[in-house]
């Protein structure tokens, strides 16, 4: 169960702001230690099962374009980390008991201004725990779906932070910003997250990345993937590329 009050309006109103205003809400603690113990535990078991993969992409994760409308656009970042996907994770997880939950559906829905969420129609894609080993990163990106669920399991001995740069996607200087932040002559948002922390992220317009992770702690973190209509699967060629397989 959370600590967070979810149920309660004046809190999710407060949320919805946060999100409006900066791109980003963290709630801390948002689940028991206990939970946060047993999903750990539950991850880590599953580790050797994890697909990895290495792949460079541009920041817009598009393929590369013949003539851009600015080079930065083909510029190319390092992705590399490993997954597991739904049918990996435990029915009886919390994590799915917290996907599936209607109260927490609907705050969602309340703080991302959504009607209503539906899962994934596919196998793979509605809950996955993510992980980072030493070295590993994920490259600066805009995300393709507008906002994303995240709950981090565990953390690394250094490195593996959340950095961002809100609203840049469809500004007047996006590729200027996106080449001055690439090049490191832009600083980014950083977030302090803990175990236990949830992030509700609006990745489409906001540049992301997780630093290279320092030490031989494997930073893990949980991806609740919804829809705002129901019955959407993952594309084939996406779900090859994320997990290796299609079911």
């Amino acid at each position: 169960s959370s600590s967070a009050p979810i149920e309660d309006y004046s809190f999710r109103k407060d949320c919805q702001q946060r999100l409006q205003r900066d791109g980003v809400v963290e709630i801390h603690n948002f689940l028991q230690p206990e939970a946060i113990k047993k999903i750990k535990q539950e991850s880590a078991l599953r580790l050797d099962d994890a697909y990895f993969c290495v792949s460079n992409h541009n920041v817009y994760l598009t393929p590369p374009q013949e003539n851009p409308l600015h080079p930065v656009r083909n510029r190319e970042v390092v992705s590399s980390k490993g997954l597991i996907a739904d049918d990996q994770i435990p029915e009886s997880s919390p994590l799915k008991q917290l996907y599936h939950n209607t109260i927490f559906q609907s705050f969602v829905c309340h703080v991302i201004g959504e009607e209503n969420l539906y899962p994934y129609a596919d196998p793979l894609s509605a809950v996955n725990v993510h992980f980072a080993k030493e070295g590993q990163e994920l490259g600066w990106h805009f995300d393709n779906s507008s906002f994303a669920v995240t709950l981090l399991i565990d953390d690394p001995i250094d490195g593996g932070v959340f950095e961002f740069l809100k609203n840049v996607r469809d500004s007047s200087n996006e590729f200027d910003t996106v080449e001055k932040l690439l090049n490191g002559e832009i600083r980014p948002d950083r977030l302090n997250m803990k175990p236990g922390t949830l992030v509700l992220f609006r990745g489409r317009n906001s540049i992301h990345r997780v630093t290279p992770i320092i030490g031989d702690k494997t930073r893990m973190v949980a991806v609740l993937a919804y829809n705002s209509e129901p019955g959407i699967k993952l594309s084939e060629s996406a779900r090859e590329t994320f997990y290796g397989r299609l079911n």
